[in-house]
């Protein structure tokens, strides 16, 4: 699995594993990390200060803002009805249009999340584990479930302070 020549890393990127990723067409922002078998296809972008833990396989038209967090097994998706064929024949890039996706400065998507194409993940929102997203997060929310829906808005209590070690 290759980080092919045609990825634009920023300066302090981390590749734990480089040769358990595959990389290719895509740009990574400053020091961002990126974890084991992950896959960021071309034209796919991931901006500063983030992480893209393990299992996560980010598509063609995803476009990950600064200090985002995506969690192990993280799919991305950018068709909304995929076919392996198109007249009898195996499809290729000229039988289908990319769906965009943006995921806001600061979001967090839980481990095992999958994110439909032609969604934006708001502002500093929060995906649980295992959700589906289906629609749209608003700046700050929580969503959560399968189809995700919303948990707590902006501005709502986010329970207790993370412990510190």
């Amino acid at each position: 699995m290759p980080i092919a020549d045609s990825v634009r890393l920023g300066e302090g990127v981390q590749i734990f594993h480089p040769a358990l990723v595959n990389l290719y067409g895509c740009a990574v922002g400053d020091g961002t990390k990126i974890g084991a078998f992950v896959e960021i296809q071309k034209n796919a972008e991931v901006g500063k200060r983030c992480k893209i833990s393990s299992h996560s396989f980010v598509c063609e038209g995803v476009t990950i803002e600064d200090d985002v967090f995506v969690g192990h097994g993280v799919m991305f998706i950018n068709d909304k009805y995929p076919r392996a064929t198109a007249g009898g024949k195996l499809q290729t890039e000229d039988d289908w249009t990319v769906v965009a996706t943006v995921v806001k400065q600061g979001a967090s998507i839980g481990s095992g999340a999958v994110i439909l194409c032609g969604v934006v993940i708001g502002r500093d929102a929060l995906v649980g584990a295992g959700a589906v997203v289906t629609r749209d997060v608003p700046d700050g929310a929580r969503v959560a479930g399968v189809p995700a829906r919303l948990m707590a808005r902006a501005g709502a209590s986010s329970g207790p302070e993370p412990r510190t070690r």
